[in-house]
């Protein structure tokens, strides 16, 4: 798609949504919910989704798991590159087909553009499962154009794109779940289990957390090749500056399942430290009951390719000091998973050795590394008495996003919570990248008396693209 058939798609989809989003912003109107979704004469009371994006995370994990909910239909795809469109559609009407022995069943349409997408008044909500880099900009739009949203994490490539989109779906309120899935019971029950028993005191006083992620390793091919039939690389590439194709940043044409490059290229996205530190920090402050703040002190330092293609981190080390007293000590040698260590004892948690996807880092072989463990065994079988603290309990992420679609009730990893989660591994990202330490102020989410650091906090956005030019067309 050329820029100049962008323009005229954003600027069709604007003038449809913008007058409807912009008054919800100001006056803080109800939430925006399509006709189709709810009633006696909704068709079929299916929630239509359309997916923007279909690589590997969509075709492994983000469909298949909202196929499993009758309430749900996937009617639309949208994305960049023709291949991944055609074969998610084969994927999905396939599913379909089988599901329901009539081929006729559903006829999925395909977009290269996702305004085109959101414009379509008959599609209640979407998936968001596009490269890190094109999160936060379509997660705004969708909010503006009254979509329902389930995104991929980590919430956005920089803080202030956190920020400015949980401020604009909060104000639509639009339902929205961040693809934090360890927070659900399915598959993982032992997340919830650990942090329930660390808010109810079964480890006495919590005094630290250790976080264990995995790192990437260095290399790519560097050499400039021909742009691959049917990808729109240049609305692929966004609002980040222009550079030259070649697959080891991008993605393979034709495998859709590998692990992409762009994963370990900076301009993307920055590395591990997101990637599933998202989910291991989500699950820390939910914990340390910190969902809604972040660190106040960060010390880092990590190793940073010097040659190849890809340049984010390798090994790694930060310390992060919280206003509630814990210290948070996030790095790539200890044990993938979270571990809270209390006046009483500790327990730690992970996944054990199930990835979500095929090519997931998992937790290894470290005999401390089972899915669940305590410094007494007896502490994880401790009651949750009555009047205890109880935590949000969601069978499994998909499935709670599409009850709180039809229920109106807030998720279990709502627009803020995840901005939260996000933004305390860029305060990370920014202390590994300046190799100090970095005092933040999570009410004003600046760092105090940096200059250097604060200039992390947003990147320049490469026009017709970003959030900053939604944003504008807000304020406008």
């Amino acid at each position: 798609m050329a820029k100049s058939d962008f323009n005229k798609s954003r600027r069709k989809f604007i003038k449809n949504t913008l007058s409807v989003s912009a008054g919800a912003l100001v006056f803080g109107a109800p939430t925006i919910v399509p006709s189709t979704v709810f009633g006696k004469n909704a068709p079929s009371n299916k929630i239509n989704i359309g997916q923007i994006g279909c690589g590997r995370i969509a075709r492994t994990h983000d469909l298949p798991e909202t196929f499993k909910n009758d309430v749900a239909r996937i009617v639309a795809i949208a994305d960049v590159d023709r291949y991944r469109r055609e074969k998610g559609k084969e994927l999905i009407e396939g599913w379909y087909t089988k599901k329901t022995g009539n081929s006729k069943y559903i006829d999925v349409k395909l977009y290269n553009d996702y305004h085109d997408m959101l414009a379509n008044k008959d599609i209640d909500a979407v998936i968001i499962s596009t490269p890190d880099h094109w999160h936060a900009q379509p997660a705004m739009e969708a909010a503006l154009a009254g979509k329902h949203i389930y995104l991929q994490k980590p919430t956005s490539l920089t803080i202030e794109e956190g920020r400015t989109m949980s401020n604009v779906i909060q104000k639509t309120g639009v339902v929205f779940q961040l693809g934090s899935q360890q927070r659900s019971v399915s598959p993982w029950p032992q997340f919830k289990r650990a942090c329930e028993l660390v808010r109810n005191g079964r480890i006495g006083k919590l005094i630290e957390v250790h976080v264990g992620l995995p790192s990437d390793p260095p290399g790519g091919n560097t050499t400039e090749m021909p742009i691959p039939d049917g990808l729109d690389y240049d609305m692929w590439l966004g609002s980040t500056p222009y550079v030259y194709y070649t697959q080891d940043r991008v993605h393979h044409p034709t495998d859709i399942d590998s692990r992409p490059g762009w994963l370990r290229v900076e301009q993307f996205g920055a590395g591990m430290i997101t990637g599933w530190g998202v989910h291991h920090i989500d699950i820390a402050h939910w914990g340390m009951n910190t969902e809604l703040t972040g660190p106040i002190e960060v010390t880092g330092r990590a190793d940073f390719p010097k040659t190849g293609l890809w340049n984010v981190h390798g090994d790694y080390e930060v310390v992060a000091k919280y206003a509630n007293g814990v210290t948070m000590y996030i790095n790539s040698k200890n044990p993938n998973g979270v571990k809270f260590v209390g006046t009483d004892g500790w327990i730690f948690v992970s996944r054990g050795n199930v990835g979500v996807t095929a090519t997931d880092p998992t937790s290894g072989n470290s005999k401390e590394n089972k899915a669940f463990n305590a410094s007494n065994p007896e502490i994880l079988k401790s009651v949750i008495g009555p009047r205890e603290i109880h935590l949000y309990e969601s069978p499994e992420q998909h499935k709670n996003w599409l009850d709180c679609i039809q229920s109106k009730k807030q998720t279990i990893s709502p627009a803020e919570v995840a901005h939260r989660s996000c933004s305390a591994c860029l305060i990370a990202h920014a202390a590994m990248k300046l190799n100090t330490t970095l005092y933040w102020d999570p009410v004003k989410e600046v760092f105090k008396n940096n200059i250097e650091a604060n200039k992390l906090l947003s990147r320049p956005q490469r026009y017709p693209y970003g959030t900053n030019y939604v944003q504008h067309k807000i304020k406008k």
